[in-house]
């Protein structure tokens, strides 16, 4: 349960924080660049987090 919950959590932020609950129908390629875009903000994020909890 602790691996999935590593794993989901950046799911959680990019459905919640970027509204990306659908993806459009753009092309596979269009698609592809915006989820590996979220993904890389969503680390930003992750580590924003991170390292507000250390003070």
């Amino acid at each position: 349960a602790s691996i999935r919950a590593k794993v989901e959590h950046p799911f959680r932020i990019i459905k919640c924080q970027f509204g990306f609950v659908k993806a459009r129908y753009r092309g596979l390629k269009k698609n592809d660049s915006k989820l590996a875009m979220l993904f890389a903000l969503a680390n930003v994020v992750r580590v924003d987090q991170m390292l507000r909890a250390q003070g």
